[in-house]
């Protein structure tokens, strides 16, 4: 098991993160339409964490963007790269997930991720950190909600509301499903809010989360599972050989 190491120079702490932060954002874009839904590829793109090993796992599952069908799936397990900061989440995974996509044989098209783009407390969460350093088309479908404020959509599917942030829309409320909970839709980078949220409900034909999320989200948590079976049966090897000696 090959895990990802921390890179060299990688922010140490807060300051340092804010600083890599700020310069990203400078090249965040958001006068871009986006890919029509539909077509190209999706990915869906997730992780997973043993704190007490500090080990991350990450997923990036492409998907057919017209039948939703997987197309390919890759992993990368790597050292947590960064110490729990609100606002600086980005930073404990991004070098792991950058890992997984790079397994990728097929374009990935457009990234779905499991979190946050503009809505957030700086406009630069984790989609658009993302969409940034890969220059893909990035948006945000996060399962709760953060640092916004929000009136309930209409109970019906596709219904939303505006997340309002200092007085600033930076994102959607949106159903996904008649009755259930909404989603919260942000633009991460070079897509526009109208074509995140069609993006989203055309992901989410069947269930609350979109197809992309539901599949990385399985394939992350099983990649940690294998790592740490891996890693305990080679403790228990070196033991035993300890043993023996």
């Amino acid at each position: 098991m090959k895990i990802i190491e921390i890179p060299e120079g990688w922010p140490a702490d807060e300051g340092a993160a804010l600083a890599v932060q700020e310069e990203l954002r400078g090249r965040l874009v958001t006068g871009e339409e986006g890919p029509e839904p539909g077509t190209g590829h999706v990915t869906g793109v997730d992780v997973a964490y043993d704190d007490e090993r500090d080990l991350v796992a990450a997923a990036a599952v492409v998907l057919d963007a017209r039948s939703l069908e997987v197309v390919e799936r890759a992993t990368a397990v790597g050292r947590v790269s960064f110490p729990y900061v609100p606002g600086l989440l980005a930073f404990r995974e991004i070098p792991t997930v950058l890992a997984a996509l790079g397994r990728l044989a097929a374009d990935p098209g457009l990234l779905v991720c499991d979190g946050y783009g503009l809505a957030h407390p700086r406009r630069f969460g984790l989609a658009s950190h993302l969409g940034v350093v890969t220059g893909l088309p990035s948006i945000g479908v996060a399962k709760n909600p953060f640092t916004f404020t929000y009136e309930q959509p209409g109970p019906e599917r596709g219904a939303f509301s505006a997340l309002v942030a200092d007085g600033e829309t930076v994102g959607r409320a949106l159903r996904t499903r008649a009755g259930v909970k909404p989603v919260y839709v942000s633009v991460g980078h070079r897509v526009w809010l109208d074509r995140a949220s069609e993006h989203t409900l055309r992901l989410s034909p069947r269930y609350r989360l979109p197809e992309t999320t539901r599949h990385a989200d399985a394939l992350c948590r099983q990649a940690l599972a294998e790592a740490l079976s891996a890693a305990d049966a080679e403790a228990e090897t070196k033991t035993g050989t300890a043993a023996s000696e």
